[in-house]
């Protein structure tokens, strides 16, 4: 089992939105797991509120805590992709030259999802695949804590495509050393995925620039 937890994330204006597809689908999931738009109102508030701890991401679950009147405890489990799913899944990675250096750049292609569902691979959930519990004393799951935890989710698998894979069953290592073993992508070369690496830091060091507007920027150029 490989965990990752996400630093905390900032607050956001209440304009702020999901911008790529993949998040966009991501949202519309926690979305439609939402009983109440009452209860989906409350959890944006918390989520653009900052009030979201550090998310911990690991293969088919996130879980942080919630700073609230009531706080909570969230912990929200995903289906993992089996075994034929996951194998179906780093073949079409590698069928296609250039599609780990996407990845790794922060894109998730269209087309590739398109060919994991006609493979029977439904990478992206609908809202009756996320199960949420909280600590909190709402009777009702997902409650705004849920909510709020599982929107967050989504700003981070916009800025990193390999949050989704991750809770899926494939974090990025895992994927990368699949890809190695079989050889790579099919005409991929070592500069595409070196290419790729270097897009994805760069957009981590803007990230982290958004997060300190005073630091220097030198070292983006």
């Amino acid at each position: 089992m490989t965990a990752i937890t996400h630093p905390r994330l900032p607050r956001r204006r209440a304009a702020t939105r999901v911008r790529s597809w993949w998040g966009k689908a991501w949202v519309r999931a926690v979305e439609e797991s939402s009983y109440a738009e009452e209860d989906l109102r409350a959890g944006r508030a918390l989520a653009r509120g900052g009030r979201v701890g550090p998310i911990t991401v690991e293969e088919g679950r996130f879980f942080a805590a919630v700073e609230d009147t009531e706080s909570g405890a969230v912990s929200v489990t995903v289906p993992l992709l089996d075994r034929t799913g996951l194998d179906l899944f780093v073949e079409l990675v590698a069928a296609e030259s250039g599609r780990i250096a996407t990845l790794m750049a922060g894109d998730l292609s269209h087309q590739l999802v398109e060919e994991a569902e006609e493979g029977g691979v439904e990478l992206l959930p609908y809202g009756g695949e996320l199960a949420a519990s909280c600590t909190c004393p709402a009777w009702m799951d997902p409650c705004p804590h849920a909510l709020a935890v599982g929107l967050q989710v989504s700003w981070l698998l916009e800025a990193d495509p390999f949050v989704l894979t991750h809770l899926r069953g494939l974090p990025r290592d895992e994927l990368l050393v699949r890809l190695h073993e079989r050889g790579g992508p099919a005409g991929e070369t070592a500069d595409d995925v070196e290419t790729g690496l270097e897009a994805m830091l760069r957009a981590e060091r803007v990230l982290a620039l958004l997060d300190d507007p005073a630091a220097s920027i030198d070292h983006l150029f």
